[in-house]
């Protein structure tokens, strides 16, 4: 029996998403955004760059800790001006839910089971991270809970402990 890629569902709650918009595309912008966040001990996660048709500007979307978005928000507008961003987007009550597992790339399919999955819940994505062994999404709070038992379920994980408990 092939065994299953995935071989977790991790979740983190009270997480803020953070969106710079029509920053230039040019070297050094995301240093001084990460810069003075780290300076000040804000953890950061989740960190996604789209580039503009024109490759001009970038879209920068990050996640802090809800708690600590106060803090992020004051920084940021003190780099305002310097950052040249058209616009800054907060949204705080969100989750970040994960699958874990092992060659996750090297596996078609993975991402979209997921996708999938998510979708059949009626669960917006709201940003998608990816690596070797793990594959994050942003969601709305509210979906946390529906969101990781679904996933259970998806890919069996809701199998294990049952079997584990029957002794098989």
């Amino acid at each position: 029996m092939e065994q299953e890629v995935v071989t977790g569902v991790a979740y983190s709650r009270n997480e803020a998403q953070v969106t710079l918009r029509g920053v230039k595309d040019q070297p050094g912008v995301a240093a001084h955004i990460f810069g003075p966040l780290a300076e000040v001990g804000l953890n950061v996660d989740m960190i996604i760059q789209n580039i503009s048709p024109d490759g001009e500007q970038a879209d920068i979307t990050f996640t802090v800790l809800d708690d600590q978005v106060a803090r992020a928000r004051e920084l940021i507008d003190q780099k305002r001006d310097e950052l040249d961003a058209d616009s800054v987007m907060f949204k705080t009550g969100v989750s970040k839910i994960s699958i874990i597992g092992i060659g996750m790339r090297s596996h078609a399919g993975v991402a979209a089971k997921m996708f999938a999955c998510l979708a059949e819940k009626s669960i917006n994505i709201l940003a998608i991270t990816t690596s070797e062994i793990k594959i994050s999404v942003l969601i709305d709070e509210a979906y946390t809970e529906l969101a990781v038992r679904s996933l259970h379920e998806a890919y069996g994980l809701d199998q294990v402990g049952q079997k584990d408990r029957a002794g098989t």
